[in-house]
């Protein structure tokens, strides 16, 4: 049995919002939350990678989540909130609207992926949790954070 499909087995995700989409992020994956400030930007850098954060004397790579997503950028508000996150060793920074709750939820609970559910989605998504009246996207940290050549060429 793979780890997080267990009958009975609960994962905690922390949620984040991006343009008024639930999402979740395994909490094993995230190492902490901070405010999006104070930006490097990083020439012929993928579109998706918004520049560099300075946060404690480490360098962290920000990625506007909203971007990887495909959807549009953010007008005005408040600050953009960001999810740390480490992979093969790198540290990055997720942008996103806002950071909510930490969920414990059944991993037994989870469902597929909707079928019209884009493609660009389908990539970096692991499932959907029904919670209320919303859904709670699962986002896969390691597709999220995959960059590949054609995502560099776009």
């Amino acid at each position: 049995m793979s780890a997080g499909t267990g009958i009975g087995e609960e994962i905690e995700y922390v949620t984040v919002s991006v343009a008024d989409q639930l999402f979740g992020l395994p909490i094993a994956r995230v190492r902490e939350v901070f405010v999006a400030t104070a930006l490097t930007a990083i020439p012929l850098a993928p579109r998706e990678i918004v520049g560099l954060i300075n946060l404690r004397g480490r360098v962290i790579t920000a990625i506007c989540l909203r971007r990887r997503l495909g959807l549009p950028d953010r007008q005005e508000g408040p600050p953009e909130m960001a999810v740390g996150i480490e992979h093969h060793g790198e540290s990055y920074g997720l942008r996103v609207d806002a950071v909510g709750e930490v969920m414990k939820l059944s991993a037994h609970a989870r469902e597929p992926n909707p079928a019209h559910m884009d493609p660009r989605w389908l990539e970096i998504t692991q499932g959907v949790h029904r919670i209320e009246r919303r859904l709670l996207i699962v986002l896969d940290v390691d597709a999220l954070l995959s960059f590949d050549v054609e995502t560099r060429a776009a």
